[in-house]
């Protein structure tokens, strides 16, 4: 989730507070679209801060 603040503060010249809630906004709509079992995907993405070998060496 820091890469997507990170590149929102730089790309949209947002401030810190401003990209964070601009991304829980979007989480947010994402999750309406979704149906509940699937919503906790979009947590999951957005928190995720393992590479791919982290997970499979798990």
């Amino acid at each position: 989730m820091q890469d997507i603040i990170a590149q929102l503060t730089e790309k949209a010249g947002l401030s810190p507070e401003q990209a964070t809630k601009a991304l829980q906004v979007i989480k947010e709509y994402i999750q309406a679209q979704l149906p509940p079992m699937m919503q906790g995907m979009v947590d999951n993405f957005l928190n995720e801060q393992k590479k791919p070998e982290d997970i499979l060496g798990e």
